[in-house]
Parts: C-alpha cells; structure tokens; sequence
C-alpha cells in the first residue's frame, strides 16, 4: 500500500506519538477489505505504541476505529483513507497518540465544553480536496469531547448507502441523522454552528477593537498579499474573512504560481495563512462582510458584518474575491447538491456509472468533462457557442474520448428532476430553438466566476459585470478604499495576478495613510 518513501514519511511522523494506539479494523472478505488490512498492518509495524485488532463488529465494512486505551473515543473510518484523506488518517493517528492539536486554547477549551450527544457522520470522496477540513475538524472533536463520535465515510465506497440517503455532494455532514451542512467546513465553523451563543461573543470582541489602519476585507491570495505588505510597514493590520484561502480552496492542480512547479488549492491557501500569521496581523475567520460605510471627511470608514460586529479602519482593502457562476434556471437551485454541482473534483466520484452533464466548453469545462470521463458512464458538453473556448490540447483529448458527446450552440433552459434528485436537463438549440431533453443524474456547471459584490452596490463604482472598477493603484471611487483580486476590473482572474494586485492595493493604502494622516 505504501511506497518505501510514503513509509519513511509516516514512521517519523509516528515518532511524536506519545500514549498507545488501539486500531479495530471490521472486515470481510471483499478485495477492499484486504486492501485496509494491508494498510492497517503496514501502520501498526511502524510504532511500538500502534496496536491491530481484526475483531471489529461494525456494519460498514471495511471500516476501523482509532481509540487509546482507557479514554472514550469514538472516530472511525468507512473505507481506505488515501488520496485526499491520507493527511486526516496521519493527523488522527497523531492526535489519538496523544499529540497536540494545533488549534488554539480557546477554541479547545470550547470544544471540550459542548454538552449534549453529537454523532456526526461525514461522506467524502477522495479526490474531493474539501473535504479533509471537514473530516479532520470533526476527529479532533471527538478525540477532545467523548460527547463527539464521528465516522467519516467514502461516499465511492458505500454506493448503497449514499443512494438511499441521496448524497450527491461531498463532503456531506450528518449530526444525529440529519442533515448538519455541506461543503466545506472549518474547525471553527463546525463549533459555532453547535455553541449557539459564540456569535454573540465574537460579535462583541470585534466591536471592542480599536480602528485599523488597513482592513482587508477577504481571505485569498490577494486578501493575504496586501495583509503582508500593511503589516511590514508596521501599521495596525486586520483581516476578516468569510474563510481564508477563498476561490483557491476550490481548485485542484495549480501549475502556473511562479516559482512552485505544483501544487493544490488547499496547501497553497494554508500556505498563505501560514505565511500572514507571521506578522502582526489580527485576523477575524468566519466573518461576511455585509455593509460598507465610507467615512465622511477623512474620518473612519466602517465594515458592518453579517454577524452583528462592526469593524473600523482608516484605510479598507475590498478582496472579496469570486464565486462560481450559476446557470439561473428553473430547477438548478431546486436540486443543487442533488444532482447540480459545482466542483468535478470533490462530486465526481458520487456519480460513477451514471450520466452526466457538463455546461460550459471553456478550459474549465472541457478539464471537468475530461476528468469525469474516466469515472462516469457518459459525459455531455453543452457549450453555448458555437465552438469550444478551451485551449486546442484540451480540445483534442476531449474528442479522442468515447464516451463523451459535445453539443455547441446550446443554450439550457431548465434542469429536470423527479422531486427529489436530477433526472435531466432541457436545452434549446440556438440554431433552430428547437427544444431537446438529455437524460442524465448530474449536472457540473462550469460557466466562470461572479464577483462578490452584492453588498457593495450603491457604495462603490461597480462595472456592468458587477466588478469594482479600480484605477492602476487599486483606488476606488471613495478615498481611502481600495481593492484587489477577482473581485475588480483587472483583466486575466488568475492567483499571480491576485497577489500581486494585493500588494499593489497595500503599498497604496500606506501611501494615502502617509498622505492624509499618521498611522496609529
């Protein structure tokens, strides 16, 4: 199962394993089974402190548990955690053995304080590079609180059991039985949605801080570049975030950051948080900025979020970023997660066998409909144009794939469904607005980026595509702010350019506290 270097890897990391590790594996006689046994085996032979047992009587099998002896943990594994989820396996093993968590004091002293019974149950799959946050946060919850249990489940792996509850996104999160949330999800996240009051309480923290210089107002790479910049100038920086990374945690394979060869969305977003909390900078997670008010003659401007805080600062830089753009027809947002989706990577394992819809043929789209080729039973491109807008090297593998059909000139007007998941798709052939209906279970759309500028219309100048319009310095039309990243006019929506628009809107935010005032 594990290469000699993977082995090498995982021995030192079992080096910091400090209290006794009990595995119970429940097993049959499938190849799968045998294939955990192999990993679980591998594992135990690497540490004196690992031990095997094969006398599991969970029903999801294969399936193992990870407790230490004498403690009440509950968290286990249904399937094989590789790919995506090898990590969470490795930090599991860690955190069960007794090493600490990297979380703050605060935050553990919140977890171990939740009263009631939570039994959580997440499906991932495993080329999904979401759902490890969701899978991790939870088994520190329940290595932390024995009033958490969690098994985290490969959607992939128990079809059967993905069907009859209708999971058709990853990762998917059940507390108790029912439905707790979708999609990503942090650590902080999970535990303000269960301490219904830490809202109020962080509210009340962000109101009693003092005015920044620089407030930058999202997490991504250019949220994060103009953080670093403010900060090495030595003036009073904040960040607030609805969640750090942003759009890059979305993205699988980057391939075109300078200076790293390869990478993916989510080590390349903790990388950047990583490389902000090495300055002075206070940063606000889980905050949905909801109003802007500009202040009136120099004075401070205000950022009212969405939880009742509001911050102020002399100086604010908008990186709010871009989401992915939605079809609006009837029934998309009927079925979404059931059936629609928005990310290939993380969904298209849930749809093995069966088939599907593509919308969009630019290189997203076209990447998307090529990956899916090699899981699902059949693949349908609809491109509104007249021809694909993906780069000629993608085109030509698109159609040396046999079971993928590419419709052009097609504009969809509606998704179908039966009530409870997709059942189809209509479009309209824009050449003769003839009305055709594609069979199919999903649907991935792949239509670009929409800026999230929702709350700042009638504040600053927006483009007619709903983008803040910036000059070459970043400025706005209101003095004093700025922004940076997918969310301006700046042409060419890539992670370089971001960054380096985050800094350029920093070094002129310095440049007008300089100006017009001394920073604090």
């Amino acid at each position: 199962m594990l290469d000699a270097t993977l082995k090498t890897q995982l021995k030192a990391y079992l080096e910091r394993v400090t209290q006794p590790i009990e595995i119970v594996a429940s097993l049959d006689d499938g190849a799968k089974s045998q294939e955990l046994h192999d990993l679980l085996r591998e594992i135990a032979s690497l540490s004196n402190l690992i031990a095997l047992r094969e006398d599991g009587s969970d029903a999801r099998r294969p399936s193992f548990s990870l407790n230490r002896p004498g403690a009440d943990i509950s968290l286990r594994f249904a399937g094989i955690p590789m790919g995506h989820e090898f990590t969470s396996l490795v930090l599991a093993l860690l955190q069960v053995g007794g090493h600490p968590s990297k979380a703050s004091a605060e935050l553990i002293e919140q977890i171990a304080s939740l009263k009631g019974e939570f039994s959580f149950e997440s499906y991932f799959s495993l080329s999904c590079q979401n759902c490890p946050d969701v899978v991790q946060a939870l088994n520190l919850m329940a290595v932390l609180n024995p009033n958490v249990r969690h098994v985290a489940i490969d959607g992939a792996l128990f079809q059967a059991e993905v069907e009859a509850r209708q999971v058709m996104a990853v990762p998917s999160v059940y507390l108790n039985g029912e439905v707790f949330g979708q999609g990503r999800m942090g650590l902080e996240e999970i535990v303000a949605k269960l301490d219904t009051g830490a809202s109020d309480r962080q509210a009340e923290k962000l109101n009693a801080k003092d005015a920044f210089d620089v407030l930058v107002v999202g997490g991504g790479p250019a949220g994060a570049a103009a953080a670093i910049y403010a900060a090495r100038k030595g003036i009073r920086t904040g960040v607030a975030a609805e969640r750090f990374g942003g759009q890059v945690l979305d993205t699988m394979a980057i391939e075109n950051f300078i200076s790293v060869q390869e990478t993916e969305g989510p080590k390349l977003a903790m990388a950047l948080e990583e490389h902000v909390k090495q300055y002075d900078v206070d940063i606000m997670n889980l905050q949905r900025a909801d109003v802007l008010v500009p202040g009136t003659d120099g004075g401070l401007h205000e950022v009212r979020m969405a939880s009742g805080a509001t911050l102020k600062a002399k100086t604010v830089i908008l990186a709010t970023g871009a989401r992915w753009r939605e079809m609006n027809v009837p029934g998309e947002q009927q079925y979404r997660n059931r059936g629609v989706a928005y990310c290939p990577h993380c969904d298209g394992p849930l749809f093995k066998g069966k088939r599907v819809a593509v919308i969009g043929g630019g290189n997203s789209g076209v990447e998307a409909a090529i990956d899916l080729a090699g899981i699902v039973a059949h693949v349908t491109l609809i491109e509104f144009d007249s021809q694909l807008r993906a780069d000629a090297v993608l085109q030509r593998k698109l159609h040396s794939l046999a079971n993928v059909t590419v419709i052009t000139s097609a504009l969809t007007t509606e998704v179908l469904g039966d009530g409870q998941k997709v059942n189809g798709l209509r479009y309209k052939d824009r050449t003769s607005d003839a009305l055709h209906d594609v069979a199919l279970e999903g649907i991935f759309v792949q239509i670009g980026l929409l800026p999230n500028t929702d709350w700042l219309k009638g504040t600053v100048e927006l483009s007619p595509r709903g983008e803040i319009i910036v000059d070459a310095r970043g400025q706005t039309n209101i003095p004093g702010v700025f922004a940076a990243g997918d969310v301006t006019t700046v042409p060419f929506k890539q992670i370089v350019i971001a960054v380096g628009e985050g800094a350029k809107a920093s070094l002129a935010a310095f440049d007008h506290l300089i100006r017009t005032s001394a920073p604090a």
